[in-house]
């Protein structure tokens, strides 16, 4: 089975691929239904090149899932050109006024039949074979069975499903109601998750009001659907209405490959660099050990590292039982760790001496400047190093067998962090700060604490794989956790 990720930006599509997608799936300014997400557009289509060569076999697929409106046919016209240039293996779209416009200019690009488009039987799975669609996204609510009969069906066409991440609690993710309150349509890649604002369950008496809710005792009931009954629970800093739970199906590989799915996909465009990478690696040694190419014991500490990414409960959703899929959740997401840096490019001999040259000019510099004080001043100045530590930092120096790796800090860390570094191949292990250093690569002097700005580079004992990410406890973890 194909492993489908998720890729915002371009960045997001590097740790796609590099934590294990065998595909990641973006979106196009304007045209995804994900506009909030960084999309691709103006010069991207050069990295994303670049990324292909890079992961030679790995797929792109594009979104051009939204409703279109005239107006944005004739934008999608005037742009085609600019979009000819993205490797773009395959389209995912819903609005069926688009394919002969794709494959009239886009012949060699497959066709995937978006989620939105709601593709629930075999006759509906048929129909669009014979338009010259290749794959169908099922519709959220097929369940494995029903999923199994239209693969026995139509055998020859792929069958894609998500497996993990937030859900929409209406059919299909097709939801009205941001179109309704602030007129943002989710049709047209706008939804601004109404189902999850902050919202006041108020009575008359407000305390009285504030009380019941915060009790977890009220729910909503449909009148036509009295059995099925909606939590309202108002907690700290949110509220819960209507609110879904997030999809989680890595136990569940199996079922999914007995009932002919194809292509797993993840949902999360808009979600972090972290988020893509470890959700993407779990996924993968999920499906390694499937697949006989690792133990289940091997892959088990990277699958339970899952459910120490941000994300509500979870559920299985419509695949086993319909009445998964109407629990709805109360609470926020929470992670007990938070991205802290993202490693780079191992840093070549040559640009590592340089480093160290200059570390050593500068050691000399301040040597020559001290020397020549008289006492009285060398003793102010001393002393103004020790209450002023940072204007004055240690300067680099070379250790046996340490290596020194590109860094971007997200986040302040110094000696006080607790840190630990995940990568494709390597689970989570502790950084110690007498393991590593963190320099400033145009001066040579070690930082005493680092921050997102500051020019680093990390030189460190351990070998970084490609992706290589530093991660710190969450100061502020504390909100209820959800595991199997």
């Amino acid at each position: 089975m194909e492993l489908l990720s998720p890729a915002g930006n371009v960045e997001k599509l590097y740790y796609a691929y590099t934590y294990g997608a065998d595909a990641a799936y973006i979106g196009l300014k304007n045209f995804s239904l994900r506009v909030k997400a960084d999309n691709f557009y103006e010069d991207e289509y050069k990295k994303v090149l670049e990324l292909k060569e890079k992961f030679p076999g790995k797929k792109l697929h594009c979104a051009l899932n939204i409703s279109f409106h005239n107006y944005e046919i004739d934008r999608l016209l005037e742009e085609i050109d600019y979009f000819k240039q993205y490797p773009i293996d395959a389209f995912i779209v819903q609005d069926l006024g688009i394919v002969p416009i794709l494959q009239k200019h886009f012949p060699n690009a497959a066709l995937h039949l978006s989620t939105q488009a709601s593709c629930m039987n075999r006759e509906a799975v048929k129909m669009y074979k014979s338009l010259g669609f290749s794959r169908v996204v099922m519709g959220r609510e097929a369940s494995l069975k029903e999923i199994r009969e239209v693969k026995d069906a139509v055998p020859d066409m792929e069958i894609e499903c998500f497996v993990h991440g937030a859900m929409c609690i209406a059919y299909s993710g097709r939801c009205l109601m941001s179109a309704y309150l602030n007129g943002r349509s989710a049709q047209s890649g706008f939804c601004s998750h109404t189902c999850r604002w902050d919202y006041d369950v108020l009575m008359k008496d407000t305390d009285i009001g504030k009380a019941l809710a915060q009790s977890g005792d009220m729910v909503l009931r449909e009148h036509k659907r009295p059995d099925e009954l909606f939590p309202v629970y108002e907690g700290d800093n949110f509220t819960a209405v209507l609110s879904s739970k997030d999809l989680c199906m890595i136990d569940q590989l199996a079922e999914l490959k007995e009932a002919g799915v194809d292509s797993l996909k993840i949902e999360g465009r808009m979600k972090s660099v972290y988020y893509v990478a470890m959700i993407t690696r779990a996924y993968r040694k999920a499906l390694d050990a499937l697949e006989g190419k690792i133990s289940g014991t091997e892959a088990l500490p990277f699958v339970d590292e899952l459910y120490n990414v941000s994300h509500r409960a979870f559920t299985t959703a419509f695949y086993f039982n319909k009445t998964k899929a109407d629990e709805t959740v109360t609470g926020a997401s929470d992670s007990p760790w938070e991205l802290c840096a993202q490693t780079g490019e191992k840093i070549t001999s040559e640009e590592e001496e340089k480093i160290f040259m200059r570390s050593q000019r500068l050691a000399s510099e301040r040597k020559t400047k001290l020397e020549a004080m008289v006492p009285q001043a060398r003793a102010a100045y001393e002393e103004s190093m020790k209450t002023h530590p940072d204007s004055n930092l240690p300067c680099a120096e070379k250790k046996e067998g340490w290596k020194m790796y590109s860094l971007t800090a997200l986040n302040m860390m110094d000696e006080n962090t607790e840190l630990e570094f995940v990568s494709p191949g390597i689970c989570s292990s502790p950084l110690k700060h007498e393991d590593y250093q963190l320099i400033n690569p145009q001066t040579g002097e070690v930082y005493r604490w680092c921050c997102n700005g500051h020019p680093c580079v990390i030189y460190t004992k351990h070998d970084f794989e490609d992706g290589t990410l530093l991660r710190s406890k969450n100061t502020e973890f504390g909100h209820k956790t959800f595991g199997r």
